[in-house]
């Protein structure tokens, strides 16, 4: 009854380009640094079990086959037969694609593994655009930077032109979980000192070595890409509470995309209806909850104006998980939306025109995307 024909994947990442074997496939569907517990696997989870629902009949097999039937067959399609099947099934038009290395569970892949925004759109039939990632951005600029002031002129630079192309901008809230972020742009002062102090732990092999988590330079970030105007996706994992920053940065323009909520998800929707530039990504908010995301697609609909919600699979790395967000995703709303229209509550029109906001159309204007 409620049909969300169209999706707009508004952030998400590439599709790994390599064979896996069990092991390795279920560390990226685990989705934790911890292993599962003795006598399971990464399949024995809501994702897992949305996996073996959806994919299976795509590669010509029963829904809830075995983990080990899967994969057989997958190895026998081989990779890109897989990606394709899976993602040209999702119904998504438009992939937003984060490509910056994947360094999730399960292990850093190299970047030549991951596709990048054209590769995934054309596997997946199609349209893509670049969300670029701050912190690789400015580990990029530190390779080449000779001190301080060169890195700080680089990392503008690069900032500058990465948004020139770019349909947005991500980085992490914080590097300390369950903090508030700090409201104000940190002073030149305090830039210098901690950009010097990386670049020095960079130079020594030392905690800074393998990406940018100082927390001075994180905001500098942050401020950076609000002074761009395009839409900072912020990945509030951890329980950081965003709720400074955004009142900060009320009406400076750009839109603020609260990502990795869950489940802290209702904090979020009370921050998207306080604040007119705070959106809510629903990629991880559904995708993990699977047979019971439309509980928790329901909570966020209490709170939220329907017009901060913003489809997205949060994929990384496996196909499955483009496929499993985008049919997780369509279940929710119909059993959300379509019941309440069932009940009398809502009428069909308002319905199919919220889900298709949520779907698209805040997406497409929240990034500036043409329709279709």
């Amino acid at each position: 009854m409620i049909e969300t024909a169209s999706l707009v994947d508004q952030y998400c990442h590439g599709v790994l380009t390599t064979e896996l074997g069990l092991g390795a496939f279920e560390a990226r569907l685990g989705g934790a640094a911890a292993p599962p517990a003795p006598g399971t696997t990464f399949f024995d989870t809501q994702l897992g079990a949305a996996v073996r629902r959806w994919c299976p009949p795509l590669l010509g097999l029963e829904p809830h086959c075995t983990p080990a039937r899967y994969l057989a067959r997958r190895r026998e399609l081989g990779t890109p037969e897989v990606s394709r099947r899976l993602l040209r099934a999702t119904g998504i038009s438009t992939y937003l694609v984060d490509t910056d290395t994947d360094t999730g569970p399960g292990g850093a892949a190299p970047a030549g593994e991951l596709t990048g925004a054209a590769e995934t759109a054309a596997a997946g039939a199609a349209r893509g655009r670049e969300i670029v990632r701050l912190e690789p951005l400015a580990a990029r600029v530190a390779v080449t930077a000779g001190g301080v002031g060169a890195f700080l002129t680089g990392l503008a630079e690069a900032v500058h032109t990465a948004a020139a192309s770019a349909v947005a901008l991500s980085a992490a809230a914080t590097t300390h979980p369950g903090h508030a972020l700090d409201p104000e742009p940190p002073g030149p002062g305090e830039v210098r000192g901690a950009a010097g102090r990386w670049l020095s732990a960079r130079a020594r092999g030392g905690p800074g070595d393998g990406g940018l988590t100082d927390p001075v330079l994180l905001r500098h970030l942050h401020w950076s890409a609000v002074r761009t105007g395009l839409p900072l996706h912020l990945g509030a994992g951890g329980g950081a509470d965003p709720y400074p920053f955004a009142a900060a940065t009320a009406g400076t323009g750009g839109a603020l995309v609260l990502r990795d909520t869950y489940p802290y998800h209702r904090d979020a929707a009370l921050l998207a209806g306080l604040f007119p530039q705070v959106h809510v990504d629903l990629g991880s908010v559904l995708t993990r909850t699977g047979a019971g995301a439309a509980s928790v697609l329901a909570e966020l609909l209490e709170s939220a104006p329907f017009g901060k919600l913003l489809f997205s699979t949060g994929a990384r790395g496996l196909p499955e998980l483009h496929l499993v967000g985008a049919r997780v995703f369509r279940v929710a709303v119909e059993r959300v939306l379509g019941g309440w229209v069932r009940d009398g509550a809502w009428s069909v029109a308002d319905a199919r025109r919220v889900a298709g906001l949520i779907a698209a159309g805040n997406a497409r204007r929240v990034h500036g995307l043409a329709d279709g």
